[in-house]
């Protein structure tokens, strides 16, 4: 399986961040996160699931456990399983953002 240009799948709506599923194996998974600006993945855990992130585009403030940091392109972060995650666009562009998990997340219906 390959994705090219990942960064031109992202979706964008005004009202919340969007996701958007790129590549799902039995053993990975990788979607993309996308934010307008001031938009925000809400502070939360994955027990059993470690999470990758990878910003492709944009900069966003990335909170793993008790520590913050800005990310811009080609900044990544590991948010290893049960570990309390959250990432917030400050703006003012987009951001898009490439999530990788393992094991991948239950499939959406």
């Amino acid at each position: 399986m390959f994705v090219k240009q990942a960064a031109t799948q992202a979706s964008f709506s005004a009202d919340r961040m969007t996701k958007s599923d790129l590549l799902r194996g039995e053993f990975l998974f990788a979607g993309l996160n996308s934010f307008e600006a001031g938009q925000w993945h809400a502070p939360h855990r994955h027990e059993g699931q470690d999470k990758l992130y990878v910003v492709l585009e944009g900069t966003g403030e990335v909170q793993i456990g008790g520590q913050t940091e800005l990310l811009c392109a080609g900044d990544i972060a590991l948010a290893p399983s049960g570990v309390v995650h959250a990432i917030r666009n400050p703006g003012p562009e987009r951001l898009i953002v490439m999530t990788v998990m393992a094991p991948p997340p239950a499939a959406r219906a």
